[in-house]
Parts: C-alpha cells; structure tokens; sequence
C-alpha cells in the first residue's frame, strides 16, 4: 500500500471521531430532553386532573414540578396562571363566606363580583365550574339578604325593587319569593285601583293598574280591572244615567221574568291573608239570558256584634260573563286590625250592565 495513503487515512480518523463524539451527544441530549417533556407532559396531565376536581393547590404543585422539567411549556405557564388566580378566588369565596354569616351582605357582593372579575379572561372547564361556584355563591347571598329584607315588613315601593332583586337570582326558591311579592303587589295595586274606581277617579285608577301590570303583567286579575276601568270611564262620560238606569230596568226586568237576579252569589267569605290582611272574596254566576258586564258587589263586613265597621264596592272578573259563566271576586282591607274569625260578610246588592 502506498504510504501516503496510509498517512491519509489516519488524518480522517480524528474529524470522523469528534463528528461520531457529537452526533452521539447530541442523540443522548435530545432523549434526555424528550424524557423531561414527557415527563412535564406527565405532570401537567395530573395537574389538569386535580384543578378539574378543584384542587388547585394540588395542580399548582405539579405545574410547578412540569417547569421546572419543561421551563418553555407555555401551556403550563397559563395554567399556572390560572390555578393561581383560583386559589386566590378561593380565599376571597372562604372570605365572602364569612361575611354572609355576619349578615355583610353588601362586602360578600363585592369581594364575589371581583372574584368574578379576576377570572373573567380565563375559559375552559375548569374556569367554567369556577364561574359556577361564584354564581352559586352570589345567588346564596341575594337570598338571605332579600329574605331578610322581606321580614322587615318593606313598603309597596320596597316590594317592587325587591321583585326585581328576586327574579334576578336564578333559583327556585327566589322563584316562589318572586312569586309572593308579585301576589302582593297585585293585591295592594288592585285595592287601591278599586278605590279609585269607586271615586270616579278614572285616570288616578288607570294609572295605578298600568304601574301594577309593570310587575305583573300576566295577572288576569288586574287585567280585568283594567277593562272594568275603560268601561266605566267611556260609560260614565257618555251617558252615566243612561246606563245606570238601563242596568236597573234590566235587573228588574230579569228578576220579574226568571224570578230571580240575574247574578246568583255562590259564595262570599271573610278572611286573613298571608300578610294578615282582611280579604273579602267570593264567586257569582250569571243566570241571565244575555251577557252581561261590569258587576258590582256591595257587601258590609260586621264584627261578632254584628255592627258594621266598613263596607265597599268591588267588581267581578272577568268583565264580561256569558248565561251559565262563573266570576269571582276579591278585595283586600289593609286597615282592619281585627281577626277574620270575628268578621261576617254581607252582601247588600248586586248591579250590572248589559249590553
């Protein structure tokens, strides 16, 4: 063999050596550093599974253990974020907490509504469940403080801010405490209409319903009251006598031609309402043979002496009854401070319109 290629072969053994160094370092570098990524992998698996499960102390530890292995894991980075940020909501939820049982019902909004705040640019799962607790614990804190308030007696004008508080909280017990306070208002709008009604004071009347259907403007109750309303104002403007006298020649006439009135009473009583207040109500049949409309019932309420201590006029709904049709009646007193057990309720007349 020739020397000089002997000589070459040798130089190429030193490049060839360093090259076979590198490329195997290189190899055991990368599975070194594929080893920590899926370990960081690992962890940040476990990591999701306990925030998931609302361990966020947890997860923060293993996050912490992925990047350390993995310090450019930018999914690891947020989460970590997050999971930080939740356990300060935590503390802030465990502080709200506190206040509600001190009845700080005003300080536990505020600390939930920024709890709320901190979160609001995270989304995922476990952000959403977040978002839940929050909620939760925001609705528990409206409720004992609106049930609170309900116990202290609040005014009609109370009642409808509270209305508006009550059906705001998405549950079923705020609900049926909507559902009362709406009862309420329709009770008390009603009684007042009336009296405005039975006053002549149509506009004053129409202007109460119309405030009432603002809060409840599904009650047929105040519905009717306020077709009664319009009737009675487009009759008393255009021929009052007319009508009153038409209404009396044709109950007279009914009378003498069935041998009875033309509205049977079917049943009237006296009694408490939840609130304790008197209410008079009842139910009426039509026997007559066309329809009719805007019945009034005159009705006396006397105590266990059988003395009268108030009387009033309220209007049947619906409006109109047909032959054979059904109405019924009520009327609440908010100033007779006596039990219904000592009350009796008479009727004194029956008036209505036909057609």
């Amino acid at each position: 063999m020739n020397p000089n290629n002997r000589k070459f072969n040798k130089l190429w053994l030193v490049p060839i050596g360093v090259f076979t160094f590198f490329l195997l370092s290189s190899i055991i570098f990368y599975i070194y550093l594929e080893n920590r990524s899926t370990q960081a992998q690992e962890l940040y698996n476990q990591a999701e599974e306990k925030v998931l499960l609302g361990e966020f102390a947890a997860g923060e530890q293993f996050l912490k253990e992925a990047l350390d292995l993995k310090s450019n894991f930018s999914q690891a980075d947020t989460s970590l974020l997050f999971t930080r940020r939740a356990i300060e909501i935590q503390s802030s939820l465990a502080e709200a907490d506190s206040l509600l049982q001190e009845k700080n019902y005003s300080e536990a909004l505020s600390i939930i509504n920024g709890a709320e705040n901190n979160i609001e640019n995270f989304y995922g799962p476990a952000a959403s469940d977040l978002i839940s607790v929050i909620i939760s614990q925001r609705n528990e804190v409206k409720m004992e403080q609106l049930q609170e308030m309900l116990q202290n007696d609040p005014s009609i004008d109370d009642l409808k801010l509270l209305l508006w508080e009550a059906d705001a909280i998405d549950e079923e017990n705020a609900e049926e405490i909507a559902k009362s306070i709406r009862s309420q208002i329709v009770d008390y709008t009603f009684s007042k209409a009336s009296e405005q009604l039975n006053a002549k004071h149509f506009n004053d009347a129409l202007l109460i319903v119309e405030d009432g259907l603002k809060y409840a403007p599904d009650s047929e109750k105040l519905q009717s009251l306020e077709t009664t309303i319009n009737n009675e104002q487009s009759s008393f403007e255009t021929a009052q006598q007319e009508r009153l006298e038409q209404a009396m020649n044709t109950a007279q006439e009914e009378r003498e031609m069935n041998e009875s009135d033309a509205v049977n009473l079917l049943d009237i009583v006296v009694e408490n309402n939840e609130q304790g207040n008197i209410m008079v109500k009842g139910e009426v049949k039509s026997v007559a043979t066309v329809p009719i409309n805007s019945i009034i019932i005159d009705y006396v309420i006397l105590n266990k002496n059988e003395a009268e201590i108030d009387s009033n006029e309220v209007f049947v709904y619906p409006d109109r009854l047909y032959p054979d049709e059904n109405g019924n009646f009520e009327f609440t007193h908010f100033d007779i401070n006596e039990s219904s057990q000592n009350l009796q309720v008479e009727v004194n007349k029956i008036t209505w319109y036909t057609d």
